[in-house]
């Protein structure tokens, strides 16, 4: 079901009224427009600058309607229904105003390409204006600075459609309309050109403008497709339903639909990051290495020279050594020689799969995926203190909540869309708080910003909850009814008073005070987070204070309050419900529960007591198990360790060490260049298959075109290697693969795959068919014994590398805007490399100055474990002391540096913190690999951009 927001529920209580439509009773809401009832009853009237969704404005005035009574016309987008009004839409004088409004317009409208298909036009022939009568005022030069928007502004209207997406929808403030009279024209910032401004490229602008004046930048989306296909966005965890736009099986265009999650909205990722499927560089035949081509850890990857390194082999032959090596690995050396990462890109059915796969085929619970290196923190301390991984509410949900609660987290980055609706949400009341070392772009509107010194978050969170608890702030019968532990917890916040953790934590006593009176006493307030939370050596301690801090003001189990963190990739949710987790079966089942082990030992059709009662490697540790000798042999699908992995260094050695490597993807990723065998499998818009959100939806992606060459589908080849190591399975379409997993995952069984393709997307817990699905769950108790959440103290635990003199300053990883995790896919759509070409730092200015540089120099930054050169870009986002880098550039891999360093409980690397030195100088990072390329110097160039 989807999120209804205040604004809406008000909407819907609004009484109708009774009035005539030209001559017909009708009913309406005081809270629509007449153009609104109209269009529900049949009756069409021209318009242009009104868009469902939008605030009505009435400039364009060619939806004019006579009221009886009024002296003049009314624009019926502007104008609500009154008890006995008479409205006449046809009219001679209504008809003729809207003829010549239209006809003005028409005048102006150049006979253009990107005109084509233009509502001026559409409009115009549908009341029979003919050819206009009036010159055309001067046309306008093009703006095609931009490498997404082409702006053609003598198509322009000022019908202001884009500057309300801009403004009010995707909250970026960068379009407005300046100047007066007849020199009013659209601009970008300060009249700059389109290239040159803030503008962040999420496409929102383009697609509600209605005559062509926005478009993208590519040829391609003037082309008329022969097919749409609805499908999901590959990236991110927000899960934005979309619609392909496909000709002679190629992707033109993307176009946001009204999907739960995004309501048509779309990001720069989701809108343009789609022609990498088809990249030049996809693998399109199974590869064998060469024989006497060693690997090493310090490779150059080179993707233009393939064949220098591998060779290309039958999928028979490709098959028969990928599978039959690793089984005979697992039969020499034993099950717990072998391990398997699958990925979070994939879609449900892969992921169960491949759990599947490595539990029964190699015998071991030695699977993982990238979730380890993201939110597994977050996870353990949820299963812990709630009983549940999952989010308790939705995103939408801040729409309803007073106080919303951002930690750890850059959504206008990593969950754009996401975004929006927080600062939607923002607009209409809502107080934000965010708390962050950097300063991300929400705090422009945020309520207050909690800027506190990196590693210092459990001091800072404790604080909060000293002051809930001195001041009686609790909610003490939620406490009492449906928590168990909360007197160790209040003895342990005891000695975290403000006033002594303000200068640990670098926020003072009153603000700490403040902004937990606020959480603690709206009526729902909301806290997400992100990696800035997870990736930390006490980043499991991290996420139990903020649990902590929902139980005892009882902010959980209703709409507008809960806890969320947000999921990165487009299915890490899913794949980590499916199983893809070494301690986990499907559904979090835990292996060692002897139940659980046989009911799927059934519904595999395995031997009873076959499956591995032991929790497995994680990823890291998997590494260093290489390294030791005890895992000989891998098999990797869709993941890029040695890129996403910390001490990346160690790990493209440990992966170099291997007897057996396998790789399934769709690139030569650094990972598939230390491989034995590689098998070209299927992109996103290749295949059909299931996918789940950050929200708990899970929803339908279809495929809209072929994998290129000998690609093949990613179940197939799972399969494939299955049977080679005597699985026997036999399945003939990803439903069939569905229908096991609904059958062992009670959480997803009452979801058929009938429904799920009807109606696109379901929420889970869904567990009989039929069942609405629930958007907000704990509502009554909790999935753990006896249905009471447990609060679990923490303390202080500081980074496990600080600063030092020799290393005075602290690295910071993350993702950029334009590109995803290790940018295999991104840095190969062109529009994409052509916004962020070049690997950057972003360094604080007063940082840069005194070391005496300036933005676009080089500098290298250095780390006990590597050194990489980049170009410096000056931004105050991140605090003095601290560099910000993207972790997603091959020729400046930054993850080189970081440290490996784990989490006690949930095995997660600190990411996040460690200590580095910056010099200025170095060797300037080399093109990239990809073939992308741009090489847009100059905007890196500027100071902030």
């Amino acid at each position: 079901m989807n999120a209804i927001t205040r604004q809406e529920l008000a909407e819907l209580d609004a009484p109708l009224v009774s009035f005539s439509l030209n001559g017909r009773e009708v009913q309406g809401r005081a809270t629509e427009s007449l153009l609104q009832v109209a269009k529900r009853e049949g009756v069409e009237i021209p318009h242009l600058c009104f868009k469902e969704g939008m605030e009505a404005v009435g400039n364009c005035r060619s939806c004019m309607v006579e009221i009886n009574g009024e002296r003049v016309l009314a624009p019926s987008c502007c104008r609500a229904p009154a008890a006995g009004m008479k409205v006449v839409t046809d009219s001679e004088r209504a008809v003729a105003s809207q003829k010549m409004v239209l006809e003005l317009l028409l005048s102006d409208m150049p006979e253009k390409e990107y005109t084509r298909n233009n509502e001026v036009d559409q409009w115009a022939a549908k009341i029979g204006v003919g050819k206009p009568r009036f010159e055309a005022r001067e046309q306008v030069r093009q703006d095609v600075s931009h490498p997404a928007i082409a702006v053609n502004l003598d198509a322009c209207i000022q019908c202001t459609r884009c500057l309300r997406a801009c403004r009010d929808e995707q909250v970026n403030d960068v379009i407005g309309l300046a100047f007066r009279g007849d020199q009013a024209k659209i601009v970008f910032d300060m009249d700059d050109a389109m290239g040159a401004s803030t503008c962040v490229a999420c496409g929102e602008c383009v697609q509600a403008c209605p005559t062509g004046a926005l478009m993208p930048a590519r040829e391609a989306a003037l082309t008329v497709p022969d097919k749409q296909v609805e499908s999901v966005c590959p990236y991110c965890g927000v899960g934005c339903q979309l619609t392909y736009n496909v000709k002679d099986d190629k992707i033109l265009f993307v176009e946001g639909r009204d999907g739960p999650a995004n309501h048509e909205r779309l990001c720069v990722k989701g809108r343009y990051g789609f022609d990498y499927a088809h990249h030049p560089h996809r693998l399109t035949k199974p590869l064998i290495r060469r024989e006497g081509v060693p690997k090493t850890g310090d490779f150059t990857m080179d993707p233009d020279r393939v064949m220098d390194v591998f060779r290309e082999a039958s999928w028979e032959e490709a098959l028969e050594f990928a599978g039959g090596k690793l089984a005979a690995i697992r039969d020499q050396h034993g099950k717990k020689s072998l391990a398997g990462f699958g990925s979070a890109k994939g879609s449900n059915e892969e992921a169960y799969l491949f759990q599947k796969l490595v539990r029964t085929g190699f015998g071991s619970n030695n699977v993982d995926h990238c979730t380890r290196l993201c939110h597994a923190s977050s996870v353990v301390a949820l299963l812990e203190g709630i009983g549940s991984g999952a989010v308790s509410n939705p995103v939408m949900d801040v729409t309803k909540a007073d106080v919303v609660v951002i930690i750890g987290a850059n959504p206008t980055v990593n969950h754009p869309v996401a975004a929006t609706w927080i600062k939607n949400a923002v607009k209409n009341g809502t107080k934000l708080i965010v708390m962050d070392p950097r300063r991300s772009d929400l705090t422009r509107v945020a309520h207050r910003h909690l800027q506190f010194k990196p590693d210092t978050d459990v001091p800072m969170l404790n604080a909060m909850m000293n002051v809930i608890v001195t001041e009686g702030l609790v909610d003490q019968a939620f406490i009492d009814s449906r928590t168990i532990g909360y007197e160790e917890l209040r003895k342990n916040v005891e000695g975290y008073t403000p006033e002594l953790m303000a200068p640990i934590c670098g926020i003072d006593a009153d603000t700490l005070r403040y902004v937990a009176r606020l959480f603690a006493t709206s009526k729902g307030s909301m806290i997400l987070w992100g990696m800035g939370v997870s990736q930390h050596v006490h980043g499991t301690d991290n996420a139990r204070c903020l649990i902590a801090l929902s139980l005892m003001t009882g902010q959980i189990g209703r709409p507008g309050t809960g806890l969320h963190p947000l999921r990165g990739q487009n299915n890490v949710q899913g794949a980590s419900d499916a199983g893809l987790i070494p301690m986990m079966l499907p559904d979090y089942q835990h292996v060692s529960n002897p139940v659980v082990r046989a009911n799927f030992e059934k519904a595999w059709n395995v031997p009873a007591g076959s499956l591995d009662d032991q929790v497995g490697l994680t990823v890291v540790e998997v590494m260093h198990a290489i390294k030791k000798g005890g895992i000989k042999g891998m098999y990797v699908q869709g993941e890029n360790p040695a890129m996403s992995d910390p001490d990346a260094n160690h790990a493209r050695e440990a992966l170099a060490a291997l007897d057996h490597l396998v790789v399934q993807d769709i690139f030569l990723t650094e990972t598939a260049y230390l491989a034995d065998v590689i098998l070209p499998a299927s992109a996103f818009p290749e295949k059909d298959g299931s996918f789940t959100n950050t929200d708990r939806l899970v929803q339908m992606g279809r495929k809209a075109i072929n994998p290129p060459g000998d690609a093949r589908q990613d179940l197939w080849i799972i399969t494939q290697i299955a049977n080679r190591m005597g699985c026997g399975w036999h399945y003939n379409h990803v439903s069939e693969v569905f229908d096991e997993m609904r059958h062992t995952m009670p959480s997803i069984g009452g979801i058929t795959w009938d429904r799920l393709d009807r109606e696109h997307s379901v929420t889970y817990p869904c567990v009989k068919e039929g069942d609405p699905g629930q958007s907000v769950v704990f509502v009554d108790d909790f999935p753990r014994e006896g249905g009471r959440a447990k609060f679990v103290p923490a303390d202080i635990i500081p980074a496990n590398e600080r600063p030092d003199t020799e290393y005075p300053m602290v690295l910071i990883t993350g993702r950029q805007l334009e590109h995803w995790h290790t940018g295999s896919m991104t840095r190969r759509a062109t529009v994409l490399d052509a916004i962020e070409p070049d690997p950057v730092a972003l360094v604080h200015p007063l940082d840069l100055a005194a070391m005496g540089g300036k933005p676009g120099d080089v500098v290298t930054i250095e780390s006990r474990r590597g050194k990489v050169e980049l170009y410096a870009r000056a931004d105050e986002s991140s605090p003095r002391g601290a560099v910000f880098v993207p972790f997603c550039y091959y020729e400046a891999a930054i993850n080189k540096l970081t440290n490996a360093a784990l989490d006690p409980f949930a095995k997660i690397p600190e990411f996040k913190y460690c200590a580095i030195r910056v010099s200025l100088g170095g060797v300037p990072p080399e093109q990239d690999s990809y073939g992308g390329g741009q090489a847009l110097k100059n905007s890196i160039a500027l100071a902030g951009f």
